[in-house]
């Protein structure tokens, strides 16, 4: 627990929340800004802020819920897909540093958009330069 996390707050009772899932190691309510209507965060109890800090075991728990919300929202809520995303850090737009992710129903008339600006690699070996720094950093980890 985090005194000063908001995840920690909610996860202690001190903030409330809309709850759809809850157990002993995992807690799974509303997001009060929803991008669309049914969105659902899923997170751990246990304070863990980045996903590279996690213990796997958590983390395989956490999964097994998302996988458990997503196919609600789809029977549940008619959603025609879902969309989970997780940000790891501020760089990549985390705003509560607490591990968490998303579980967003998609309806084909949701009006959302997920889709970016796809860039390119200056030649095959950019990409291969950088795949090969990933694949011995995997060694290390």
């Amino acid at each position: 627990m985090n005194d000063s996390c908001l995840f920690c707050k909610i996860v202690a009772g001190a903030i409330p929340s809309t709850k759809v899932y809850e157990d002993a190691e995992i807690l799974a309510f509303m997001d009060i800004g929803p991008i669309v209507k049914g969105h659902t965060l899923v997170i751990p109890k246990q304070h863990t802020e980045r996903i590279t800090d996690t213990p796997v075991g958590v983390l395989a728990r956490v999964m097994h819920i998302v996988q458990k919300i997503a196919a609600a929202q789809v029977n549940g809520l008619k959603a025609d897909g879902v969309n989970i995303f997780q940000a790891n850090g501020k760089a990549a737009g985390q705003v509560v540093p607490h591990l968490h992710f998303h579980v967003v129903p998609r309806f084909n008339t949701d009006g959302h958009s997920w889709n970016w600006a796809a860039k390119k690699y200056a030649d095959m070996g950019e990409m291969t330069k950088l795949a090969e720094s990933i694949r011995n950093a995997l060694d290390h980890t």
